[in-house]
């Protein structure tokens, strides 16, 4: 994996940090280096405190990885079965607190506070993951409400992604040596930031006058 522009003045491990199409299904994570990941995201931000994210640890071979990958969609079918290990990322709804309702309400509801809260919870548990030695792949190419009933997810209980972890293989199909092999790209940064407000890309020179 070549690191991609504009990387090189990041800290590790956001540096080395990327999605990997095939992995080792022989080094298994031990409990204590799952369990570090999943502290990881225990201590990611929380809007209030309010630590709505839930987590399920899956480990290849036992009933709750098969039935998962069982509900794969066809373009993950081919690659996440070589991860031993999957966390699938859940939200657990709550009803709204009267004392948050108001603020809550013009700023779309609690329910999507807690969504960027799991989606921090998701990046801190990649990173120690990538400290750990290991990769991760996030994805959302399953069936979100089988994988619910097949694992005995509570009604309250919103299943939003799954992370495949573990040890980088050079993958064996063509189709996914080629997709490993592309330059990794991101949108400029011109694109994605302004300065000062929403009319100056950041990085174009300040206006005169």
């Amino acid at each position: 994996m070549t690191p991609g522009e504009g990387t090189e003045g990041l800290a590790e491990p956001l540096r080395s940090r990327w999605s990997p199409s095939s992995f080792d299904p022989d080094h298994v994570p031990d409990d204590a280096v799952v369990e570090r990941l999943l502290q990881a995201a225990r201590w990611a931000p929380s809007w209030g405190n309010r630590q709505s994210t839930r987590l399920v640890v899956l480990r290849a071979g036992t009933p709750g990885h098969a039935a998962f990958l069982a509900r794969l969609r066809r373009g993950n079918a081919g690659w996440v079965p070589t991860a031993p290990l999957v966390v699938l990322v859940a939200l657990q709804r709550e009803a709204e607190p009267a004392a948050a309702g108001a603020a809550s309400s013009e700023r779309g509801g609690g329910r999507d506070f807690a969504v960027y809260d799991a989606g921090q919870a998701a990046a801190h548990l990649t990173l120690q993951a990538r400290a750990e030695g290991l990769e991760a792949h996030q994805l959302a190419g399953f069936d979100h409400a089988g994988v619910a009933v097949d694992l005995g997810a509570p009604p309250t209980l919103e299943v939003l992604v799954a992370i495949a972890l573990g040890r980088h293989r050079p993958p064996e199909l063509p189709e996914l040596a080629e997709r490993e092999a592309r330059p990794r790209e991101r949108r400029p940064l011109a694109e994605l930031a302004r300065d000062g407000g929403w009319r100056r890309a950041w990085g174009d020179p300040p206006e005169v006058g």
